[in-house]
């Protein structure tokens, strides 16, 4: 169900817009000197320059000079890629319990057509939060009972949502149903059985249909399905499917499901993927893992299993990033790679995962890492910016525009030492 239609979320929010100013664009060039370089892509560089040019990093080295650039002393200091937050409805909802402020979800069971971007708040107060903890950008992304909608991907720092939208490729969410644990009694378990039967023959349903719809427009352009025609690149493979599942019997029926319509797809939820690494490497799934700080699925699993899984997924060779699912605490991403790094999966596997790995899985090549070319999305830290008792973010740099760090909390600090 629709939370609230979008005419009144707008009228909503304006009351609850943060006062940040966005930073404007670059205009003059920024050299990074002597800092200690988290890369992504190629490891760690002590006492290197970057060099940042029209928001794009254009060179890196020990040596690098420029003329009249701005000179930032990193001495002693860490410079991350801004960090990308999967799987989140951060602009989406503002207080989880005024319904007023959340629009995530609509009704019916085909809403292919809606995207999460016509609802994003740029102005939420949320925002600034994530910002002030290195996350330069977010996925967004509808909820729903089975086809909720197309996400987006936006940066965290503009007027509007245009501003905001990041150029990648269409993704559509599918939310699987999952059998979950069956009842004891034999008639109970026949109805969950049965239930669980009628909603896999309705995807398969749908996605027939609209296969079928797909080949007749080809034949008759004329023809019109607003839904239908959403889904249409899903099997020209232009958009990739996203689906949610996260028990190994749910994950088998996805794999079949992908086999049976070719398409491409990434996996998001993936508790037991590992259990199907093979099979998920063959088909060239990838995985978005959003549940570092969940608890245990089973009563037999380790107290720790949900910290575990990254690691799992890598000894796999499953390609995976850590999302966090949800709005305000999306801003604990760092932390939950930080988490995923200390059992098992080690600190430039767990940076990989929130940045670089998190940028291929939405089709975007040019974000996630320190590399020139690349866009300067920079964090520049005084500390390990996944440890939250070490991390002392000083300055974000978003397309190399640097961003304001001030959040609301920090407003009302100020505004009550003065009392």
């Amino acid at each position: 169900m629709r939370i609230l239609t979008l005419p009144l979320l707008l009228t909503s929010v304006c009351g609850l817009a943060h006062d940040m100013v966005p930073g404007t664009a670059q205009q003059q060039a920024i050299l990074f000197t002597h800092a200690t370089v988290h890369t992504a892509s190629n490891g760690v560089l002590e006492n290197t320059n970057v060099l940042v040019e029209n928001g794009r990093i254009a060179a890196m080295g020990e040596q690098i000079q420029a003329a009249n650039a701005r000179v930032i002393d990193a001495t002693g200091k860490h410079l991350y890629p801004g960090l990308i937050a999967l799987d989140t409805q951060v602009g989406m909802v503002e207080i989880e319990m005024v319904r007023p402020t959340v629009d995530t979800q609509d009704v019916g069971l085909n809403n292919a057509e809606l995207k999460a971007s016509s609802v994003f708040n740029p102005d939420s107060e949320i925002i600034p939060t994530l910002r002030k903890n290195g996350i330069t950008h977010a996925q967004i992304v509808p909820r729903g009972e089975l086809l909720a909608g197309q996400s987006a991907l936006v940066n965290l720092d503009s007027w509007t949502v245009e501003d905001a939208l990041v150029d990648s490729p269409a993704a559509l969410h599918l939310y699987w149903p999952e059998l979950g644990n069956l009842p004891v009694k034999d008639e109970e378990r026949s109805k969950a059985l049965t239930a669980h039967g009628e909603a896999l023959a309705q995807i398969d349903t749908l996605f027939s249909e609209a296969s079928a719809f797909v080949q007749r427009k080809a034949a008759e352009p004329s023809l019109t399905h607003r839904r239908f025609e959403a889904m249409a690149p899903l099997f020209r493979g232009d958009t990739t499917l996203f689906l949610h599942a996260n028990t190994a019997g749910a994950i088998g029926e996805v794999l079949t499901f992908v086999k049976k319509y070719q398409l491409k797809a990434v996996l998001v939820g993936g508790y037991e993927a590992w259990h199907h690494g093979d099979a998920i490497k063959a088909a060239g799934i990838a995985v978005v893992y959003p549940s570092v700080f969940s608890l245990p699925r089973y009563r037999d699993d380790n107290i720790d299993e949900a910290f575990s899984i990254p690691a799992r997924l890598a000894d796999a060779g499953i390609d995976f990033a850590i999302g966090y699912s949800g709005d305000w605490d999306a801003r604990n991403l760092p932390y939950a790679a930080g988490y995923a790094a200390a059992h098992g999966l080690g600190k430039e596997a767990a940076l990989k995962a929130v940045t670089l790995n998190a940028a291929r899985i939405l089709g975007v090549s040019d974000m996630g890492a320190i590399e020139v070319g690349y866009r300067a999305n920079l964090v520049l830290s005084g500390g390990d910016i996944l440890d939250p008792l070490s991390s002392r973010i000083e300055q974000v740099f978003i397309d190399g525009r640097e961003i304001t760090l001030k959040t609301r909390a920090d407003q009302l600090y100020q505004k009550y030492l003065k009392r």
